[in-house]
C-alpha cells in the first residue's frame, strides 16, 4: 500500500504497483466469480474480468429478455457461463450483487438461500447494507461481506479499462469470515480494472455516492445547464449559442484540461477575462449552492434519500413514469439543440485528417 499526500492529507490507497494483475491471479485462482444482473455495472465489471483472465459467469433472471439477449450478444453462453440467478450463486464463491439497490431487495431472499459458507459477498454501492433495515439485506456470518465501488457509470469503467487507463474505485470490508476477505476484495478490484483503489466504510461511501449523484455529478450539474441555457435564451441568444456556451465547451474542451492537470491549470489556459470572471464568480456560486448541499446530506445521512428511493423505485409502474420524466429531458428544446450539435462534430475521417495539428480538429473527441 502507498501513502499519499492528498492536499496535506496523508491516505493509504492501493495501486497496480503494490497488488499488480499476476498477484490478483494468484488470490483468486480457485474463484468463481458470478456476476449477479447484467445491466449497467454488470456487463462492464464482467468483461473486464474475462479479459483479464478470471473465472466468471453471469446470472441473469431470464425474464429480464433485453439483460438476458444482451449477456448472450457479449459471448456469455447459457448453460455454460449464463445461468439464472439461482445456478449462479450456487455455482460461484464470490456474489457480485451487481443489480440496481431496488432489484436486490426483491431477490436477496433468492440469494441468501443459496450462498455457501465461505463465499464472499460483494457489492459496488453500499446502499443495501448501510440500509439494510429497509432493504432486509442482512448477510449470514459465515460468508465474507465486501465492495469495490468504481467511480464511473458501467460504461466509463469498461471504456477505461479498454484504453488502459483504468477507473478509481473506494472498497470496504465489512465482515471477514474467512481471514481473506481484504485480499479478495483487493483482487477484485484490481481484477475489475481499478486505476487505484481507495479505503471507505459501507455507509460513508453510500453518503457520498447518493450526495455525489444528487450533487455535482448528475442533478446540479443538469439543474445549472439549464439555468445557465434558460437565461441565455431569454435574452435573445439562438439554442445553438446557448448550448456551445453551456454545454458543449464544458464537455468538449474545458472539463478536459481540468483532467489533464487541475482546476487551476485549466483557469492559466484561458483568456484573462475568462479567468477572471471565473475566479470572481466562483464565490458567488459557492455561497448560493451551499445551504443545498447542506440539506442535500442531511437527507443522504438521515436515510431520507433512502426511503424516498425504496418507496418510488420499487413501485410497479416506475419504469413508465422513468420514461416520462428523461423523454421530458430529450425533448427539451436545450437537448434537442445537443443532439444537432453532436451531429455537427467532426467525423472520424476528419479527425485522422486532421491529426497530429494543433485545435479543436486535431483533439480527440
Amino acid at each position: 500500500m502507498a501513502r499519499i499526500d492528498f492536499g496535506g492529507v496523508k491516505e493509504t490507497v492501493v495501486t497496480r504497483k503494490e497488488f499488480p494483475l499476476a498477484k490478483a491471479r494468484r488470490v483468486l485462482k480457485k474463484e468463481v466469480i458470478a456476476v449477479i444482473g447484467y445491466g449497467v455495472q454488470g456487463p462492464a465489471q464482467a468483461l473486464n474480468m474475462k479479459d483479464n483472465g478470471f473465472n466468471v459467469i453471469i446470472g441473469q433472471a431470464k425474464e429480464l429478455k433485453r439483460d438476458w439477449d444482451r449477456a448472450v450478444a457479449d459471448g456469455w453462453v447459457p448453460g455454460k457461463t449464463l445461468f439464472p440467478i439461482e445456478e449462479a450463486v450456487k455455482r460461484g464463491t464470490i456474489i457480485q450483487m451487481l443489480i440496481s439497490d431496488a432489484a436486490q431487495r426483491a431477490v436477496w431472499p433468492l440469494v441468501k438461500a443459496n450462498l455457501k459458507a465461505g463465499d464472499a459477498l460483494y457489492f459496488s454501492h453500499g446502499f443495501s447494507i448501510t440500509y439494510k433495515k429497509k432493504t432486509g439485506v442482512v448477510p449470514p456470518k459465515n460468508v465474507d461481506v465486501i465492495m469495490v465501488a468504481p467511480k464511473g457509470s458501467g460504461l466509463n469503467v469498461r471504456r477505461n479499462f479498454l484504453s488502459g487507463a483504468g477507473i478509481n474505485s473506494s472498497y470496504a470490508v465489512l465482515q471477514d469470515a474467512t481471514g481473506r476477505a481484504e485480499e479478495r476484495c483487493l483482487a477484485v478490484g484490481i481484477a475489475v480494472g481499478s486505476g487505484y483503489l481507495f479505503p471507505t466504510t459501507f455507509p460513508h461511501e453510500t453518503n457520498s455516492d447518493l450526495v455525489g449523484e444528487r450533487g455535482v455529478l448528475m442533478g446540479c450539474l443538469a439543474g445549472v445547464m439549464e439555468a445557465q441555457y434558460d437565461e441565455l435564451r431569454r435574452h435573445g441568444h439562438s439554442p445553438s449559442e446557448a448550448f456551445n456556451e453551456t454545454v458543449e465547451e464544458l464537455t468538449q474542451s474545458l472539463i478536459r484540461l481540468v483532467d489533464e492537470n487541475g482546476m487551476d491549470w485549466m483557469y492559466s489556459n484561458c483568456s484573462v477575462t475568462a479567468q477572471r470572471g471565473a475566479l470572481d464568480w466562483k464565490p458567488k456560486f459557492k455561497k448560493a449552492v451551499t445551504p443545498v448541499f447542506k440539506e442535500l446530506y442531511k437527507r443522504v445521512s438521515s436515510g431520507q434519500e433512502a426511503e424516498h428511493v425504496i418507496k418510488t423505485c420499487g413501485g410497479k409502474d416506475y419504469q413508465k413514469v422513468l420514461g416520462k420524466e428523461l423523454a421530458t429531458m430529450r425533448n427539451s428544446e436545450m437537448w434537442q439543440a445537443g443532439a444537432a450539435v453532436r451531429s455537427l462534430r467532426p467525423t472520424e475521417k476528419a479527425k485522422i485528417v486532421t491529426k497530429g495539428t494543433k485545435g479543436v480538429g486535431g483533439r480527440k473527441a
